[in-house]
């Protein structure tokens, strides 16, 4: 009997093949398996009872890293081939890997993962031929997509090309029995990569055993030091220093930003709280930065500086170059945060690292194998109940995401999505398969738009992706993905279509959710263009599938999206200077209390912050009286940033979303330190709430928190009472709309739903009153889940 077998998903550097292998062997079947490129093929040739057993193994006893997304089986091949099967296979055999380009199959490369355990005790065995060597890896750890060039996942494709195997390690990858078994980041300190420690000026300092320990010296003695590590760069030094963090911050120009450290897994609770979800992920082969809360005795062991929030990022590490800097010293932790200038991607080069960081960093820890897939940490934090992403990148990418309900599985598109324009990714479609790009971040930025641009080319690549067809973009005219998605349309020969922001925040929910029935969005985030020219972002948007063509006046071109509908919002206001406003929050405090004050008081009462001159203050009630250079917004991270003004949180953002997040901090601690005032301020945000037309009134919520501040409410309480104030009208928004639709699900996203006291309190509403909540799983809430969102609408808007 024989069976020719076709197996899709992560099969590529996973120890996939030496797995069938083996449980060929083991079922007395001959044949081969052969890595095709974008799939496994195998062939069996053996009785009934045997091959039958082997699919089960194939299904029940794949490696821990292995995703088997698809597997077809043959019963019939070409007699003529059958008979070469028959005749020529007398055992099972590994074959040589083969590249195919047949019908635009994709294949998956596997994400970076952390290093194994096996692998670990290697490095730290003096007996070991890798005794305290960086670059230990194994077909179940290491660098993968980070050094990929193309497919097939083979050592010739990889940065590994240039480091030819020793006979030791070459013994090791052709031993079907040995987990370096065509292990492609596999090598030794005779074959391999080399760490090298270098001054600002490119010199080598040290380049054998002792580089470990001269930067953990370094280290010590409060210096900053460039570590190149598997897909990016980070910055290191002690975080028990306020000199050395302060220094750090001035030279990187983060004022305020926390920093994220890396720690050894036996010192977490010395200044963390955290469950088993938390940890559990920390702990996970993914390695990423893990958001936790700090405990009461953090700042025994941390300067002030690494965080002025009351939490903190926390990864453990992942290669064994950290490992080896934690075996060296007594330092519970280190600062170890990307290496690059606010807006712009990690340098990977070693040039370029030594040039772009010569004025940040004192001393450089390089090595020669390239990186060719640059990959940011992913970042992680837990709302909801559930470990959402912040960040999805290192760990994860590129990992696709597959949504299996039938209204998008049976996709036969290839569809190239570019997102929007801050903290972003790209997503290509294939099928039902979604290959988010890593974090890409703000494309206003040239280098960051380059990075968009090379991170798709190579998606394409590594996908066998020749041809598109459709390219989605944003609505905004103005953000350079949407011109970049003009320019591959046209290079395709493919259609453009654009989304509008929000709804592609809806339509990310669904497909994350795999759930495509009637719901209500609760979309709140920074800013989205709107399809009425405004800024929106306190949307509520309702979804329905049984469209009626008869609303599109029989337009067959209609290009807008038909199955969600805007039916509420919050109340619309205007910033003054336009973008000015998001910056200095400070101006949009001034726009809303212009509409409850007069012009006097406003003036009076905003010189007391110090901030605007009496030319500016003018200036920007006359723009307000003229209605000249400001914009209308309904944006619910403006009406935060305002009262984080109000508050003097901050006046200056330096960071994307600083002001909502610090007085998420400032709320949190407060209402920590004084539980019996959740009940008061529960009580008086409900009785603040105004909605008319399903518009929330937010000019007398802020109004109401000015009048709070005068007459001497704590800070904290105030903060406190702002979000819980927008989660109650935005719920009752959605719930009244909901028993209006007769629909039961209830949904929120968008940047803002990372808030956990808005969040929170909106699921609790819901699930309350009898709704289904919908939350982000597998995809960012914010920006960059935007472009799966995109994809997701592009597939249900072409149905029709």
């Amino acid at each position: 009997m024989l069976k020719k077998i076709m197996v899709k998903g992560i099969v590529q550097g996973v120890g996939f093949r030496p797995f069938v292998y083996r449980i060929a062997k083991d079922n007395s079947l001959r044949g081969y398996v052969k890595n095709m490129g974008n799939y496994v093929e195998i062939v069996v040739i053996g009785n009934k009872t045997n091959i039958n057993a082997f699919l089960d193994d194939l299904m029940n006893k794949k490696p821990p890293l292995a995703k088997i997304n698809e597997i077809k089986v043959f019963d019939e091949v070409d007699e003529s081939l059958y008979k070469y099967y028959m005749d020529y296979y007398n055992d099972f055999i590994i074959e040589k890997s083969q590249e195919n380009n047949e019908n635009n199959e994709e294949g998956t490369i596997p994400p970076d993962i952390a290093i194994c355990e096996d692998c670990l005790k290697e490095i730290m065995d003096k007996n070991d031929r890798r005794y305290k060597y960086p670059f230990t890896a194994c077909t179940n750890c290491g660098a993968r997509f980070t050094i990929v060039k193309e497919l097939p996942y083979d050592r010739d494709n990889t940065s590994m090309d240039k480091f030819p195997l020793c006979e030791d390690c070459l013994n090791e990858y052709k031993n079907p029995l040995d987990r370096r078994f065509h292990a492609q980041a596999t090598c030794c300190p005779k074959c391999g990569p080399k760490v090298f420690l270098t001054d600002k000026n490119g010199k080598i300092l040290c380049e054998k055993e002792d580089v470990i320990e001269n930067t953990v010296n370094l280290l010590k003695e409060g210096h900053i030091i460039a570590i190149k590590g598997v897909g990016g760069t980070h910055l290191a030094c002690c975080c028990d220093n306020d000199e050395v963090v302060l220094n750090l911050r001035n030279k990187l120009n983060r004022p305020t930003q926390p920093f994220a450290i890396m720690t050894k897994l036996e010192y977490l609770d010395l200044f963390a709280t955290f469950d088993d979800d938390e940890l559990n992920l920390l702990k996970s082969s993914k390695r990423p930065i893990v958001v936790l809360e700090k405990n009461k005795d953090y700042n025994k062991y941390f300067s002030k500086y690494v965080s002025n929030l009351n939490t903190i990022g926390v990864m453990l590490p992942y290669s064994a170059l950290h490992y080896l800097l934690f075996d060296n010293t007594d330092k519970i932790a280190y600062i170890m945060t990307s290496a690059n200038l606010p807006g712009l991607p990690m340098s990977i080069k070693n040039k370029d690292i030594l040039n772009n960081l010569k004025d940040i960093a004192d001393y450089f820890l390089l090595h020669n194998r390239e990186i060719i897939n640059r990959c940011d940490d992913s970042v992680l934090k837990k709302i909801n109940n559930r470990m959402i992403f912040l960040r999805r990148s290192r760990g994860y990418v590129p990992e696709p995401i597959i949504v299996n309900n039938s209204l998008i599985k049976n996709n036969n598109k290839n569809i190239l999505c570019v997102g929007p324009e801050l903290n972003s990714t790209a997503c290509l479609v294939k099928g039902n398969k979604f290959y988010l790009t890593q974090y890409i971040g703000n494309t206003s930025k040239y280098e960051t738009f380059n990075y968009l641009n090379d991170a798709i080319y190579n998606i394409l690549r590594l996908t066998n992706t020749n041809k598109l067809d459709a390219v989605v973009s944003d609505l905004h005219p103005s953000y350079n993905s949407t011109k970049l998605a003009y320019e591959l349309a046209e290079k395709f020969d493919t259609e453009l279509y654009k989304l509008q922001h929000h709804k592609a925040h809806a339509y990310a929910l669904m497909g994350d959710n795999d759930i495509f029935e009637d719901a209500i969005f609760i979309t709140v985030d920074g800013l989205g263009y709107g399809e009425d020219g405004n800024i929106w972002g306190g949307e509520i948007l309702k979804y329905r599938y049984d469209y009626d063509d008869k609303n599109n006046n029989g337009n067959k071109n209609y290009k807008n999206d038909k199955y969600i509908k805007r039916v509420g919002h919050l109340e619309e206001q205007y910033q003054t200077g336009g973008d000015l406003s998001a910056k200095y929050p400070l101006r949009m405090l001034f726009s809303i209390l212009y509409k409850r004050l007069n012009s006097d008081e406003l003036i009076e009462f905003i010189k007391k912050y110090n901030f605007f001159s009496d030319k500016d203050l003018k200036l920007m009630l006359f723009q307000l009286d003229k209605k000249i250079n400001v914009i209308k917004t309904t944006s619910c991270g403006r009406i935060l940033d305002s009262i984080s003004a109000l508050l003097s949180i901050t006046n200056k953002r330096t960071y994307d979303g600083e002001y909502a997040i610090r007085m998420e901090s400032v709320a949190e601690s407060y209402i920590k330190k004084h539980p019996d005032d959740y009940t008061k301020c529960l009580k008086m945000a409900k009785n603040d709430i105004e909605i008319k037309n399903n518009i929330l009134n937010t000019t007398d919520l802020v109004y109401n928190c000015y009048n709070m501040l005068l007459n001497g409410f704590k800070k904290g309480f105030i903060a406190y009472y702002i979000h819980l104030a927008i989660a109650e009208g935005l719920s009752e928004i959605a719930m009244k709309n909901a028993e209006l639709y007769d629909i039961k699900y209830i949904g929120l996203t968008g940047g803002v739903s990372y808030n956990k006291i808005i969040s929170e309190r909106i699921r609790e509403n819901v699930e309350d009153n009898g709704f289904k909540f919908l939350y982000h799983k597998q995809v960012p809430n914010g920006d960059g889940g935007i472009s799966f969102g995109q994809g997701i609408g592009y597939i249900l808007n072409s149905r029709c």
